[in-house]
C-alpha cells in the first residue's frame, strides 16, 4: 500500500494513526499474474483451512495435470471427482471448483483483462454467483490477489475484532455499524483492515481471542 493511504489514515483516525506507529508501514502486496479463475480455485481450498494444508491439497491437484503450472478450466473436466477427492477436498469444495471452471468457461467468472476493467462492486455481484464462493471470498481475492485499495471486508471476525480491540469497545460492531465506523477510511479501508488485523492477532497473542484467523 502507499504512503498516501498512511497519510490519510493518520489524518483522519487517531486510533488509526497510533496503529501505524505500532506496526509500521502495511504490507499487503497483491500476488500478480493470477487469473480470476486459479485465485478462485485457491480461495476455495483455502476455506476453513490452516495454510499448509491448504497448500499440500493445491499441490496435489496440481499433479493431476502434470506439464502444466495450473490447469486450464476445460481441463478440470478432464479428472474424476475421486481423482479431486483424493487430493484431499471435499464434495462440496469439488462441487465448487466445477461450478468456478464452468462459469469461467461461460464467461461469468471474467477473464483477467476483462477484471481489471472492473469496479469492487461488479466484480463481487458477478462472482458470488458461483457455488460456494461468497461475498468474503471475494473481498480476500480483490485485497490479496488484485491489489484493490478500497475493500473493508465488514463480515470478517478478524477485522471486528481488531476494531473492537483498537478502539476499546465492550462488544463486537456489527457490519453495518463497521461499514459506517470506516466510511473515513475510504479510498483505502484496505490499508485500514490490515491494521485491524494487526491489532486483533497482537490481542490474541496476548490473550488468545477465540475465533481471530486472520
Amino acid at each position: 500500500m502507499t504512503p498516501e493511504a498512511h497519510a490519510h489514515l493518520s489524518r483522519c483516525c487517531k486510533v488509526m494513526a497510533r496503529l501505524i506507529r505500532e506496526h509500521g508501514p502495511c504490507t499487503i502486496a497483491a500476488e500478480a499474474g493470477l487469473s480470476p479463475f486459479k485465485s478462485l480455485v485457491t480461495a476455495v481450498a483455502h476455506q476453513q483451512l490452516h495454510g499448509v494444508a491448504a497448500e499440500t491439497i493445491l499441490r496435489r491437484f496440481r499433479e493431476l495435470f502434470p506439464g502444466k503450472r495450473f490447469p486450464s478450466p476445460a481441463a478440470v473436466a478432464t479428472v474424476t471427482d475421486d481423482a479431486i477427492r483424493a487430493c484431499g477436498f471435499s464434495r462440496a469444495k469439488i462441487a465448487s471448483i466445477r461450478d468456478i471452471a464452468a462459469k469461467t468457461l461461460d464467461g461469468t467468472v471474467p477473464s483477467s483483462r476483462a477484471i481489471g476493467k472492473m469496479t469492487d462492486a461488479e466484480i463481487i455481484e458477478r462472482l458470488i454467483q458461483v457455488r460456494g464462493v461468497g461475498r468474503w471470498t471475494v473481498e480476500m481475492m480483490l485485497i490479496f490477489k488484485l491489489g484493490r485499495p478500497d475493500v473493508l471486508p465488514v463480515d470478517d471476525f478478524g477485522v471486528r475484532t481488531g476494531y473492537r480491540v483498537a478502539y476499546g469497545l465492550p462488544e463486537m460492531p456489527k457490519p453495518k455499524e463497521l461499514l459506517a465506523y470506516g466510511e473515513p477510511w475510504r479510498p483505502h479501508a484496505t490499508t485500514a483492515a490490515w491494521y485491524l488485523w494487526r491489532a486483533a492477532n497482537t490481542a490474541r497473542d496476548q490473550k488468545p481471542i477465540k475465533g481471530v484467523n486472520a
